[in-house]
């Protein structure tokens, strides 16, 4: 799944991103970690993978979006 960063703490590595229907959606330290990434900033295209669905969703891996 596709989405874009909107807050990201460089400090407790959380966050959170947009998802293309405009949902925010948060991301802890460990989903950050799982993708390998040094920083994060507002706008960027990230490519998320979740689990759960509705108010349990959660974000599992954040990582940049290749194409």
């Amino acid at each position: 799944m596709q989405a874009t960063a909107y807050t990201y703490d460089s400090e407790t590595h959380s966050g959170s991103v947009l998802l293309d229907d405009g949902t925010p959606v948060e991301f802890d330290a460990a989903a950050f970690d799982a993708g390998g990434l040094r920083l994060l900033r507002p706008g960027q295209r990230v490519r998320i993978e979740t689990e759960g669905a509705g108010a349990g969703l959660r974000i599992t891996l954040v990582t940049l979006q290749t194409f």
